[in-house]
């Protein structure tokens, strides 16, 4: 965030910069708004382009094994451009390379998922699947495993059949 920080305001200053060699190369004819206005629209261009390549950004430094299941775009009326082109805001990434099966109940597999967000800390939490069953359970507080392996208290959520992050758990 303090990099983005540091990013944008040299971009103010960059295009200022180059709004004032305009104003020279054209012998001082340009407005005085001219440089603010560059300055403003350079950051602000700058912002933009932050937003937009934050999920790519984040999404080539995960970790081997680690694969994205579900994006959520934003579209913003203060953000009137986003109607057209919206960003993805968050995304929810499963450690496939973790995943773990019980020989007692091969229709269900723990795995470790993370929620990434554009403002927000990694969220880390394991997830039950019930691949048999379409349904998971976070396992955060309240589940507690049995000797056989099977989870007693866990909060189970039914999943549509073909949900992204489902499927990728269960073709492991």
């Amino acid at each position: 965030m303090f990099v983005e920080l540091i990013a944008t305001v040299f971009a103010g200053i960059a295009c200022a910069g180059v709004a004032m060699l305009l104003n020279t190369v054209t012998g001082r004819r340009l407005p005085k708004w001219v440089m603010p206005v560059a300055a403003g629209l350079g950051m602000i261009g700058m912002t933009i382009s932050n937003e937009y390549t934050w999920f790519g950004r984040t999404a080539e430094r995960l970790p081997e094994g680690v694969e994205i299941a579900t994006t959520v775009e934003e579209q913003s009326w203060l953000r009137p451009w986003t109607q057209i082109w919206p960003y993805t805001k968050r995304f929810a990434a499963v450690d496939k390379a973790t995943a773990r099966t019980n020989a007692n109940l091969p229709d269900q597999r723990l795995a470790d998922v993370y929620f990434f967000g554009r403002w927000s800390p990694v969220n880390q939490a394991p997830m039950l699947f019930d691949c048999a069953g379409a349904r998971s359970a976070l396992l955060i507080d309240g589940a507690d495993f049995g000797d056989d392996g099977t989870v007693t208290n866990a909060d189970w959520e039914a999943m549509p059949t073909g949900d992204p992050m489902l499927t990728l758990v269960c073709e492991t």
